[in-house]
């Protein structure tokens, strides 16, 4: 058997001391020559020099299925957050489908690894806000910081994202208080510096189906929206076209005019028809109490995705009525930012737009890519997910809870190209954002005197507007990029369903084609007013007066609508081409007046403009 004791060595077998050392050192020397042999013949990765790998392969877009010319694949943004050294720029947004490629460009909330923005050294934070008052407060906050010696902002917003056409009332209300911060000097004001895209449908006046086949029966209508907003710009168009009133004041109600409920936001004016809401209100007639009370409930909104998506889910029995897929240059997704920030950090902007450029270009040529902006925007937005961004960015028809067919959604991102034809940068084009930025903003002017007079008027364009940014971001883009997309007409005899229809008294010199000085100022009126319905034909029906024969009159009438064609032309020949014109003469056949007096003559010589469009 075995005990437990482990047996010691015999004293004479134990090493002396120095035979230790020695043996020790021999062990050693072994040890250091294998490794220097290893190491040399490759068996072991010597110390401090990186082992040489494959690189990892980029992700990159399949090129088999570009759908668009000029562009190159650019590789995904990963999820992981970049390390971009450079200020942080906050941003605003809406939850709206026509700044995804921005969003894209970003690769989340915070810049991510592989993307647009990290490869043009941007470190910019996105932030939901659908509340444009809000929006005001933090870009003026975000000033503040600046003025008062910060770097960056640590609150607020140095850009927010806002719609073009109501950019007006915007800066109404917030340049007169940046404008404080430096006694009037104008270094910290709010300006347009470019656009990430476009509303080609999602925003809408949305009512009853005899709307559509008859917009004087929109008279007397209740509407729900955000007054002075993008949404509401589009109802005064659509009125003003058709030659309906608008009622300013939401607190009573005209039977001949639009009406309205005040809602804060988009999503709240879809709730409110949801709801059903009813008032009742003091009738007025022509600004004056009627001393009748009249029980109104709401029977038509402006809103946009998801708030279209709501009401079709929700009550439905509404269709649109028009569109900015009808008035397709109104409403560009604009980035305003603070002057002084955007001068200061020059580079970092221009970077912003080139990146936002390039992303537009990847979701216009890759279905993939678009796909996978749709699933980041969900994430920045915290709300429903990839594919119903997707749907509602590309549009789409639905059947609504009443039974109707309604068109829902439809968004476009604005590549490099894309705003140079916005602002006029191209040869032979009109700058739409100035024409949406004047009509829209004259019409809030002319519904809300009180609101925007004196300190806290509209501003000039000039004043609000520097394009620079967008021609520095030219120079950081390595391809030309997809071409503009621009309205295309058939030229076959079908212009659509009647959009609007209204009559325009032009003066020209007596017996001529040629205007007078008063005609060419309203030509300039008609001309921005056709440039932001960008998708509508244009049929030109000419009439005169009595004075003279039938056929001279015919000559003349036909004459005169041509006038109005050529002029357009040669200021804008891009936006007006031949294909986009229908010209009709009638002479005096048609007087909207007697011709028994000169004021009635005066009205008869007109030229009536009927805009029409497809579905």
């Amino acid at each position: 058997m075995f005990d437990n004791k482990i047996s010691t060595p015999p004293t004479g077998h134990r090493l002396k001391p120095g035979a230790k050392i020695i043996l020790l050192l021999l062990i050693g020397a072994a040890l250091f020559f294998g490794f220097r042999m290893a190491v040399s013949h490759g068996w072991i990765p010597a110390p401090g020099i990186a082992k040489a790998l494959i690189p990892s392969k980029a992700a990159l877009p399949d090129l088999k299925e570009a759908v668009v010319a000029n562009v190159e694949p650019a590789p995904f943004p990963e999820a992981a957050p970049a390390s971009v050294k450079a200020p942080l720029i906050r941003t605003e947004i809406w939850a709206w489908n026509a700044q995804m490629n921005y969003i894209y460009a970003n690769g989340g909330p915070d810049t991510t690894r592989n993307s647009l923005m990290e490869k043009h050294n941007v470190n910019l934070k996105l932030i939901r806000q659908d509340d444009t008052s809000q929006m005001q407060n933090d870009l003026i906050a975000c000033a503040k910081e600046l003025h008062d010696g910060s770097s960056q902002c640590a609150a607020g917003a140095n850009y927010v994202l806002i719609m073009g056409d109501g950019s007006g009332q915007f800066f109404a209300a917030v340049n007169p208080q940046l404008k404080k911060l430096d006694n009037g000097g104008g270094e910290y004001i709010g300006q347009v510096i470019g656009s990430t895209g476009y509303s080609r449908g999602e925003d809408k006046l949305m009512g009853p189906p005899e709307w559509k086949s008859d917009p004087q029966a929109a008279k007397g209508g209740l509407v729900s929206g955000v007054l002075r907003d993008g949404d509401w710009n589009i109802a005064m168009k659509w009125a003003a076209d058709n030659q309906i009133k608008n009622n300013p004041d939401e607190k009573t109600y005209d039977p001949e005019a639009l009406n309205w409920v005040n809602a804060p936001d988009y999503i709240k004016a879809a709730e409110i028809y949801n709801a059903n809401t009813c008032e009742d209100r003091k009738v007025v007639h022509d600004g004056r109490l009627t001393g009748e009370t009249k029980n109104v409930c709401v029977n038509g909104v402006v809103t946009w995705t998801p708030g279209d998506v709501n009401v079709a889910h929700g009550r439905g029995g509404l269709v649109s009525i028009v569109s900015s897929k009808q008035y397709r240059s109104q409403m560009p997704d604009v980035i305003i930012g603070i002057k002084k920030f955007n001068q200061d950090h020059r580079n970092e902007v221009q970077g912003m737009l080139a990146a936002s450029f390039e992303a537009a270009d990847q979701l216009k040529a890759f279905p993939e890519v678009l796909r996978r902006a749709a699933a980041i925007s969900a994430k920045v937005y915290n709300e429903q997910n990839g594919d119903y961004w997707l749907k509602y960015y590309r549009g789409t028809r639905e059947q609504d809870k009443a039974g109707n067919m309604v068109e829902l959604g439809g968004s476009a991102v604005n590549n490099l190209n894309d705003n140079l034809l916005l602002f006029g940068l191209q040869p032979g084009t009109n700058n739409n954002f100035r024409s949406t930025y004047t009509v829209f903003g004259n019409i809030a002017t002319q519904q809300y005197p009180d609101l925007f007079k004196d300190a806290n008027k509209i501003p000039d364009v000039k004043e609000i507007l520097d394009t620079s940014y967008v021609l520095g971001a030219s120079s950081m883009l390595s391809q030309s990029g997809a071409e503009a997309d621009v309205a295309s007409f058939s030229s076959s005899g079908d212009t659509g369903t009647v959009v609007s229809k209204r009559d325009w008294s032009i003066e020209f010199d007596t017996g001529k084609a040629s205007f007078t000085a008063v005609g060419e100022r309203k030509m300039y009126e008609i001309k921005d007013d056709l440039a932001i319905a960008g998708a509508l034909f244009v049929t030109l029906n000419g009439h005169t007066d009595n004075t003279g024969t039938r056929e001279g009159n015919m000559d003349l009438a036909e004459r005169r609508a041509q006038a109005v064609r050529d002029w357009l032309q040669r200021k804008a020949p891009a936006n007006f081409p031949d294909s986009r014109f229908r010209i009709h003469a009638y002479g005096d056949s048609k007087p909207l007046a007697s011709n028994a007096t000169a004021e009635g003559r005066a009205r008869n010589r007109r030229v009536e403009i009927i805009l029409s469009g497809k579905e």
